[in-house]
C-alpha cells in the first residue's frame, strides 16, 4: 500500500476537520498508511470538537507549522495561519522527496492569508516545483472530478500575464504531463484535446492569432509524439460533446476553463493533482471555507477522494460524481 502525507492546509479553515473526517472514513489498514503533516495542538483541538480524540491517537503525527495559540481562530484569515500551511506542506512535500511517503495529500490553503505572510505563493504545482527543485513551468494542477480530467497550462495570473506566457511548448509540456498521469491512472492510451485560447479556438484568425500561433502548433507536435490528440477547439464544444465524443483528458489554457466546469459538476468532490514532478501531490479541488470553519459542518468528500485517488484504493479511471 502507498504511504500519505496529509497536510491540513490552512488551520483557520477547514482543513484540519475534514482531514479527520477522512481518516474516520477510510479502514484501519488505510489509516496505517497515512502521517498527518500539521500543528498538533489544532489537531487535537479539532478531534475533541469531533469527538474523534481516540481516532487521532492511533495516527502518526508530525507535528510542524507551529501555530501560535491565539492565531488559531477558525474562520478569520491571518498571516500565522498562512505560514502554518506553507511550512506544513513544503515537510510533506520534501518528506516525500527522501523516499519517506509516495505522495501528498494537502489540505486546502488560503491565498489570502499566506500572502499576508509574505510569502510567494501562486498554488500547490509552484510550491511542489520548488521544494523538489524543477522549473516551476514543469508543474501542472490537474482537476478530477464528475468524470473529467482537465489539467491547466497557466494558473492563478492575470488572464493578460497567461497570454504572455502561453507557447507551444508550455502546452505540449502541459498536455504530456496530462496524458502520463491519465497512463498512471490505468488508461492505456488516453485521448485528448486542447481549448482553444479564443472562442471558437479563433474561428481562423477572425478572433485573433493567439490559436494559430500557440494551440494549433502544440496538437501538431503532440501528434507527432505520437499521443492521440485532436485539433483545438472551443471549451464549449468539446464539454457539450463530451457524450458522443468523449476524451480522458482535456487541456485548458487558463484558469476558469478548467476550473469552472469541474467545479460545477463536482462542487465537493473534485481532486487537484499537482503533476509533473517525482512528487505526486493531492489536493481538494474547493478552498478553505472560512465561513464554515470550526462548526463541525465540512464535508469530507474532496479529500477523502484525494486520499483515495494516490492511494490507489478505488478506480478513477471512470466517472465519479459529487455525492
Amino acid at each position: 500500500m502507498k504511504r500519505i502525507a496529509l497536510t491540513v492546509g490552512d488551520p483557520n479553515g477547514i482543513g484540519p476537520e475534514i482531514a479527520l473526517k477522512s481518516l474516520a472514513a477510510l479502514s484501519p489498514a488505510q489509516r496505517a498508511q497515512i502521517t498527518l503533516f500539521g500543528p498538533e495542538p489544532v489537531l487535537a483541538r479539532t478531534a475533541q470538537t469531533l469527538n474523534l480524540q481516540a481516532l487521532l491517537a492511533e495516527v502518526a503525527v508530525v507535528p510542524v507549522g507551529h501555530l501560535p495559540d491565539a492565531a488559531h481562530r477558525p474562520g478569520e484569515v491571518c498571516a500565522e495561519a498562512g505560514h502554518s500551511a506553507v511550512v506544513s506542506a513544503s515537510a510533506a512535500i520534501e518528506a516525500c522527496c527522501a523516499g519517506g511517503f509516495d505522495a501528498v495529500v494537502a489540505g486546502p490553503h488560503h491565498e489570502t492569508a499566506i500572502a499576508r505572510a509574505g510569502i510567494a505563493f501562486n498554488g500547490y504545482p509552484g510550491l511542489v516545483a520548488r521544494v523538489s527543485g524543477v522549473p516551476e513551468d514543469a508543474v501542472f494542477l490537474m482537476l478530477v472530478g464528475a468524470g473529467l480530467r482537465i489539467v491547466h497550462a497557466t494558473l492563478h495570473e492575470s488572464v493578460e500575464h497567461a497570454l504572455q506566457r502561453l507557447t507551444p511548448a508550455l502546452v505540449v509540456a502541459a498536455a504530456t504531463a496530462g496524458l502520463r498521469a491519465c497512463t498512471a491512472m490505468g488508461i492505456a492510451r488516453p485521448r485528448a484535446a486542447l481549448f482553444g485560447i479564443n472562442p471558437h479556438a479563433s474561428e481562423g484568425e477572425l478572433f485573433g492569432p493567439h490559436d494559430r500561433r500557440c494551440t494549433r502548433p502544440a496538437a501538431a507536435r503532440l501528434r507527432e509524439l505520437g499521443h492521440d490528440v485532436a485539433d483545438p477547439q472551443g471549451a464549449d464544444v468539446l464539454l457539450a460533446d463530451r457524450a458522443t465524443r468523449p476524451f480522458d483528458l482535456y487541456v485548458a489554457m487558463l484558469h476558469d476553463q478548467g476550473h469552472i466546469p469541474v467545479k460545477l459538476l463536482a462542487p465537493q468532490g473534485a481532486s487537484a493533482l499537482s503533476i509533473g514532478a517525482r512528487v505526486l501531490l493531492a489536493s481538494t479541488g474547493h478552498g478553505s471555507a472560512m465561513d464554515i470553519a470550526g462548526t463541525g459542518r465540512a464535508r469530507p468528500d474532496a479529500m477523502l477522494r484525494s486520499l483515495q485517488l494516490v492511494g490507489g484504493w478505488s478506480d478513477f479511471s471512470s466517472s465519479h460524481a459529487s455525492p
